[in-house]
């Protein structure tokens, strides 16, 4: 399927790049940053073209504390504003698409997707997580789990092997936490950032993505 070039998106707070496919959407995917990166992040790049290819219409949006700053790690105290543009965002895409919406995010971004779900569970109808720290490196007392039982959106959680900021045993741990249905999806070799985007992300993630949310539905 031919892709249209993304295109610089800006409505309200959201600000980002939208990918629009050849057809009408499948449904809609809003992705997000990691902490010391924004939204032209090769990994998000990668997973939108390869979405968009697939019939999704995806936006990769800025988080609020990247538009308030281009450099520097977020700011606690913005957090709610964080996750107050990722709503505004699925929203936007809710309107643009007839289909499911997903909310992703690498890392930080996730996180922030993972606590807007906790708080408002018709976000989104699936969370797509990359690289979910789970704690701070050599602090794995530091769990970032507080809310995971508060969860009732499916989660898909796509993991590096040698991710510092959880291991994937440490990952397998954590996810009976969550009542809602998961699945983690390991790529060998990779750390926190996913080698960038550098593998075959149709096989590896989307395909069984895809099985993984229709059962999902199926069992909801």
């Amino acid at each position: 399927m031919k892709v249209v070039n993304a295109a610089p998106f800006q409505q309200g707070s959201v600000r980002g790049f939208l990918h629009r496919p050849a057809a009408a959407p499948t449904g809609g995917l809003v992705i997000t940053h990691g902490a010391g990166s924004n939204c032209e992040a090769p990994l998000l790049v990668a997973f939108a073209r390869v979405l968009c290819e697939s019939g999704w219409l995806v936006l990769r949006c800025d988080l609020a504390f990247r538009q308030k700053r281009l450099h520097g790690p977020p700011v606690p105290a913005w957090a709610a504003e964080d996750r107050a543009g990722l709503m505004e965002a699925a929203s936007a895409v809710r309107q643009m698409t007839g289909g499911p919406l997903i909310l992703g995010g690498h890392s930080y971004g996730g996180r922030q997707a993972t606590l807007l779900a906790a708080e408002e569970r018709e976000a989104a109808d699936a969370l797509l997580l990359l690289s979910y720290p789970l704690h701070p490196p050599t602090r794995p007392d530091q769990l970032r789990t507080t809310h995971w039982p508060s969860l009732r959106t499916p989660l898909f959680f796509v993991h590096g092997t040698k991710d510092p900021f959880g291991s994937v045993e440490e990952m397998r741990s954590a996810l009976p936490l969550i009542t809602a249905p998961t699945e983690l999806v390991t790529i060998e070799g990779a750390g926190h950032e996913l080698a960038r985007g550098k593998f075959e992300i149709e096989g590896l993630v989307l395909t069984p993505f895809r099985a993984f949310y229709s059962s999902a539905r199926s069992s909801g």
